[in-house]
Order: structure tokens, then sequence, then C-alpha cells
């Protein structure tokens, strides 16, 4: 197939193949982010972790994710989407195994953030494969497949992760990665390659390791703050002068990671703030769920995944038509009605306690939450890929993953320190409580935000040709 053609269809036995790919491989990534939180309580018993180190364990992953995404994208332009896409399946095979296998927590989060960086290559791959060999006219409907069956192996980790944790143990969160990365592996290669002829042959070294001081640099000083101020003080100066210099840096490079010219549509730079806001508060909401349904609650790994099933069904059943009906409204309303209903589903969940009523505390709030959720995430996506030309597929799905990971990783290590709970506190259900309640609180206020953006910023497709963009 020629690299730069896009005509295959859905209904294709190709347009099958690339879907197949792209959703087993982003599922791996999307899976892994949310099944890790259930376990985190049994981690933290088994390997005598305390809270930061637990944030660690779900921040490394998000860190080197968020970091290195960028450059998965542009690799991905410049070399194949699929054979950067399957090299990322992968290294993430081995690194699942090593995260299994880490006898101690120092050693896991080592481990977690070998996984981000094989992340950061499947995971904008998975959906430039689909930008690049689909038809425009097929699209919408791809995107929105991608998005519902992603979003519902985001939704399923909790309930999978309990079971495993319960059941057998929480090592098998990350062991279970392994038959799935050798199926996706087998699909993967009788996917097309795609790719950008125009992109510049080089790297942007130098803002790959400014970009990654500056996440690392800010979310120590958010998880370190309280246990060592003066030290996680400096790491905030590190990461924000590394910010500026990363911002110095794409502006001069011939071969920017992040190309400042993507930003100059309204409709692109509006859509990833919406993400920025939408993604933060989805990382808090379900970091600190699973750690309230069972240090406050009183349930177990598998009841509390069982817990979330809500969000399963409701993604499964509608994520799809989310997208549909996007395609023919356009996604300025989907993309504010679907983060105020998460809002409220926030609002609900901040009801949970000790006498836990479930229908009215869990069931009814994750089914709001569900609901927005599938709403919102089909037109997100196509609004971001809608926004630049076909062969900056890559790099633009790469720059708004790198700020979906970005949200959860900073909203995951700021919330705990702004809501006043560290060490072990994630043990003491009467501390616990009142922390939790704060954080569904500013994730709401989050969600709220996002919604409010959308509706003043985003633009359906003929909104925009009648109003050209400033």
């Amino acid at each position: 197939m020629d690299p730069t053609c896009a005509d295959v269809t859905v209904g294709s036995r190709v347009g099958r193949t690339v879907l197949a790919a792209a959703i087993l491989g982003s599922s791996l990534a999307l899976l892994d982010s949310t099944v890790v939180n259930v376990a985190l309580h049994r981690i933290g018993e088994d390997l005598d972790a305390s809270l930061g180190e637990l944030q660690w364990v779900s921040n490394g992953y998000l860190l080197s994710l968020a970091s290195l995404t960028l450059l998965g994208g542009s690799l991905g332009d410049r070399f194949g989407r699929r054979r950067i896409f399957m090299t990322g399946v992968l290294g993430f095979a081995v690194t699942s195994l090593a995260c299994g296998l880490a006898p101690s927590a120092p050693a896991l989060i080592l481990a977690r953030v070998a996984q981000g960086i094989a992340a950061a290559l499947l995971v904008p791959g998975s959906l430039a494969m689909i930008q690049g060999a689909f038809a425009p006219a097929d699209r919408s409907r791809a995107i929105g497949t991608w998005s519902g069956l992603g979003g519902v192996a985001t939704a399923i980790g909790p309930f999978l992760g309990g079971w495993l944790v319960q059941a057998v143990s929480w090592r098998w969160v990350f062991l279970i990665n392994l038959p799935v990365a050798l199926v996706t592996l087998a699909v993967a290669r009788r996917v097309p390659e795609t790719r950008d002829p125009s992109a510049v042959r080089g790297f942007d070294a130098s803002g790959a390791a400014l970009g990654a001081l500056a996440l690392g640099g800010i979310t120590y000083a958010l998880i370190e703050w309280t246990t060592s101020p003066g030290v996680a003080a400096a790491a905030l100066g590190l990461g924000l002068l590394a910010g500026v210099g990363f911002w110095l840096d794409e502006r001069r490079s011939h071969a920017p990671l992040l190309p400042p010219g993507l930003f100059a549509s309204r409709q692109f730079s509006a859509a990833n703030a919406m993400t920025l806001l939408t993604y933060a508060a989805l990382g808090g909401v379900l970091f600190f769920l699973v750690l309230q349904l069972q240090t406050v609650a009183g349930l177990g790994p598998l009841e509390a995944g069982l817990s979330t099933l809500p969000i399963t069904v409701v993604m499964l059943l509608l994520a799809g038509r989310g997208g549909a009906l996007a395609g023919r409204i356009g996604p300025r309303l989907p993309m504010t009605v679907g983060p105020l209903l998460c809002a409220l589903g926030a609002l609900l969940l901040s009801r949970i306690d000790a006498d836990l009523d479930y229908w009215t505390e869990v069931a009814l709030p994750l089914t709001v939450f569900g609901l927005g959720l599938a709403a919102l995430v089909a037109p997100l996506t196509a609004a971001v890929l809608a926004a630049v030309p076909d062969e900056h597929a890559g790099v633009a799905s790469g720059v708004n993953n790198a700020v979906a990971r970005a949200g959860s990783l900073l909203a995951v290590a700021a919330l705990p320190f702004l809501v006043g709970l560290s060490g072990a506190d994630y043990q003491r259900a009467d501390v616990f409580e009142a922390g939790y309640r704060a954080a569904m609180l500013c994730c709401a206020g989050l969600l709220v935000a996002g919604g409010a953006l959308s509706w003043l910023l985003i633009r359906n497709p003929e909104d925009r040709r009648a109003t050209p963009a400033p």
C-alpha cells in the first residue's frame, strides 16, 4: 500500500485488521493504566510501600509515557507507523514481565518507567494507523469504534485487576499483558504500512530530554513536598526551567517533537486544553475511587473492581454511537455535555462512606460518569485529528496522548498533596475519607471547566468554514 494513500473502508478485510490491531494495542496501555489502580492497596501491603511510592507506581508509567509519546508519534510518521507500533508492543510485553517479577517497590517503579517508554511507542501508533489508512469518509466511524472498545478496556481494568489480585496475585495484573501482546503482534503483521513521506529525518533529542525533565521535576515536587520540602522545591524549580527550555527548543529545532505550527489551529489547541482538564479529572477519580472502596467501604479487590462495572456497560453500548452522533452534529455539543455529566458523576461519587449503599453511591454515579465518557471520547479524538493534515496524524495523536497522560500524571501527583494525604494514610479510613471527598470535588471542578472550554472554543466543521479562525 502506498504510504500516503488513505482509502481503506471500515467494512473491508484490511479495515477490520487495522482496527483489531489498533484496539488491541491501545487496550494494552489503557487497561494497564487502570488495572494497576485496583492493585495498589495490595501492592503497598506486600512490598511495604508508602503512599508516595504507590503514587510513583502509577506516575512512573505515566511520566515516561507522557514525556515520550510525542517522540513515538514522530518516529511512526518517519519510519512507519506499523513498525514503531509493533516495536512498542514487544517492549511492553518485556517490561510487563519485569513488573510482574519485581521484588521491591523501587524495582517495580523502575519497571513501570520502562513500561511507559514502550507504551509511548504503541499508543500514538494505534490511532495514527487508523488515520493514515482509512478513507476520510470512514474515519469518524473507525475512530468511534476504536475509542469505544478502547474505553471498555479502560473501564474493565478495575474489574479485571480486582479479580486477578484477589484470586491469584497482584503480579498477574502485569503478567496478563504477555499473551495479549503476542496476539496483537500477530494481527499487526497484516496491517498495511503508512508514514509521512515529508517527515524530516532527525531526532529532537534535547526536546525529549527537556520535556521529560520538566514533567519529572514537577511530578517529584508534588509527590514529595510533604516529606522533603527542600528537595521538592529544587525539583520544582528545575522542572519549570526545563519547561521553558523545552518551549524554546521546540521553536528553534528543525525537527521539533511538538511542532509549534500545530497550535496555530484554535480547534487543535482548544481540544488539547480540554483533554488536559478532562483526563486530569479522570485520572484522579480512578486513582481515589478504588482506594476509597477498599480502605473506607471495606471492599476486597474483586468487589471494588466489580463495583465499577456500570462504566464498562455504558461504554460498550454507547461509545461507538457517541462517535457516530458527533459525526452528524459536530464535536462541540458532545464535548460540552460529556464533561458536565462526568462532573455530576464525580459529585455523586463523593458520598461514598463506610456505610455503603452500592446502587445510589456507586452504580448510579458511575452510570452517569460513563454516559459522559461515551459522549466525549470519540468526538474529542476526531476533533484533534481533523484539525491537522493527514500526514501529521502520528504527531497529532502523540500530542493529544501526551496531554492526556500528563493530565492524569499531574492529578495523581497533586491531589493527595492538595487534600492533605501522605505516608500510610491510604490505610487509615478516617483520614483517607476526608481527603477522598475533597479530591472528588476537585475533579468535578476540572470537568466543569473542560465542558465550559469546549462550549466557548470548539467549533463544528461548518462553523470553521463560515468563520475562519483568527
